[in-house]
């Protein structure tokens, strides 16, 4: 990791050119031609090229998903020349924002007005092709020149310009991994939510999705988290010895009384608020081993600091919880009876299935054998009222097909898009009146209600036609 200290050279005192960089990242839409010119951009700053490390720290400022700095909005500059392009204080402007201890609330009342004022002074101190090619795109963490975090790594995996990965423990499915349902198990139901991760460090708290985009409408859960700041970072009296200090992710989901609302507003980018959202933990471990991709400490400890954690937050906030659970042994056959009675209980009550996770495990991001899902599926007869035209590689072909019934006394319409071969995406199309009225056979993960009061299935895909039409059903 590169520090604007380390950068702080004589180098810097002239002016500075980084746009050249971006530019000829702009120049073609080739990968391997961008990789080169990564390349040569570290070559050129171990030679002690200072417009190279200005881009290349530029870069690393601009895709480190852990750097937010609440910046919205950026004046564009016009015919500006011959500025000093005062990039150390460019950087330290950065800092501060980044580390400036008013979070994302810096964006309200005279805070904002500050920020905005000061950025727009800057603005004019440099160079419009410098402030509108890479300051800019900076702040705005989009640098639009056609690369991405694992185009940068691929060239600067092993140098100190590495971006740093943002990576959760993602849950496999227990179908394709039965020889693991064995021994001391966590059972917690699967919750129909969005993945979130509540990153803490000393002056800041941020949720992101699982793919480390800000989620921008759960200002309501940051201040709860801020205000009980405390309670995560005091170390709870357990058997393990785990002080988080001010630096911690918060692992989870977040709900709501409405699905829909939820995905509205979490994709929404105004500040729109999902009030009666409630963030549920299911883990938490320290900045650092999040960032390393990895925590030394075994689920069943970091279970125990949890339900610490929990006891205390309930009393004091409404909108986070801790997620119960249960502990089994599924060494044994009652541990197996018992987790499909768990199992059976969750689906009862509207949960998505279980999460399966092993006791004895490290967090570790990405997939792994530690967490395990188990997902019902369901299947239903709809009747075929259209053929839809699809698009991309599906375009001139059928892409879905729009299907309607009724199914334990709730109406139900669906497009169906997946599970069909090409050869029936170009018969289907072509004879349209082959499938219109047909009845299907869907399958799905359960059946969702829509705002208006009708129905839909979640991940649905066609299995089969059901070798009868309607009339003959009816």
């Amino acid at each position: 990791m590169v520090h604007i200290t380390s950068l702080g050279s004589k180098a810097f005192e002239g002016i500075i050119v980084a746009a050249d960089w971006i530019q000829d990242l702009k120049s073609s839409n080739s990968r391997k031609y961008k990789e080169r010119v990564i390349e040569r951009a570290l070559i050129a700053s171990r030679l002690g090229s200072s417009s190279a490390q200005s881009f290349l720290y530029n870069c690393y400022l601009a895709y480190n998903p852990f750097y937010v700095y609440n910046i919205k909005k950026v004046p564009e500059t016009e015919e500006l020349y011959n500025k000093e392009n005062p990039w150390i204080e460019f950087w330290g402007l950065i800092e501060e924002l980044r580390t400036g201890g008013q979070g994302k609330h810096r964006k309200y009342g005279s805070v904002a007005n500050h920020v905005s004022d000061k950025i727009k002074q800057m603005s004019f101190r440099f160079d419009s092709d410098e402030w509108n090619c890479v300051a800019r795109p900076v702040l705005l963490k989009d640098m639009r020149c056609g690369i991405s975090v694992k185009t940068l790594n691929k060239v600067l995996g092993n140098t100190e310009w590495k971006i740093p990965v943002f990576g959760c423990q993602l849950a496999q499915d227990s179908e394709n991994h039965s020889r693991q349902l064995s021994g001391k198990k966590w059972l917690e139901p699967k919750l129909d939510g969005i993945r979130a991760l509540a990153v803490v460090t000393n002056s800041s708290v941020t949720i992101f999705s699982r793919t480390g985009k800000t989620l921008e409408n759960f200002n309501n859960i940051e201040e709860s988290i801020e205000d009980n700041r405390g309670v995560f970072s005091q170390s709870p009296s357990t058997s393990v010895r785990f002080g988080f200090g001010n630096r911690f992710v918060i692992d989870g989901e977040i709900v709501s009384t409405s699905f829909q609302h939820l995905m509205a507003g979490a994709n929404k980018k105004d500040n729109v608020p999902v009030e009666d959202a409630v963030f549920y933990i299911f883990d938490i471990i320290p900045l650092d081993d999040f960032i390393a991709g990895k925590c030394e400490i075994q689920q069943y400890y970091r279970r125990e600091i949890i339900a610490k954690i929990n006891g205390i937050l309930h009393d004091r906030t409404s909108n986070i919880r801790g997620l119960n659970g249960i502990e089994v042994d599924l060494s044994t056959a009652e541990g197996h009876n018992i987790m499909h009675r768990y199992a059976r209980t969750a689906t009862d009550n509207n949960f998505e299935g279980i999460l399966i996770k092993d006791l004895n495990a490290y967090y570790t991001s990405g997939y792994g054998n530690a967490w395990l899902k188990w997902k019902p599926t369901l299947t239903v007869d709809l009747k075929v009222v259209s053929v839809q035209r699809g698009t991309g590689r599906n375009a001139n072909r059928m892409g879905s097909l729009l299907c309607e019934g009724i199914d334990a006394g709730r109406q139900i319409r669906v497009s169906v898009g997946s599970g069909f071969s090409d050869d029936f995406r170009d018969e289907s199309w072509a004879d349209k009146n082959f499938v219109i009225g047909k009845i299907v056979e869907i399958k799905c993960d359960s059946v969702s209600k829509n705002q208006n009061g009708t129905y839909s299935l979640r991940f649905p895909r066609f299995l089969r036609f059901r070798g009868f039409d309607v009339d003959e059903k009816l």
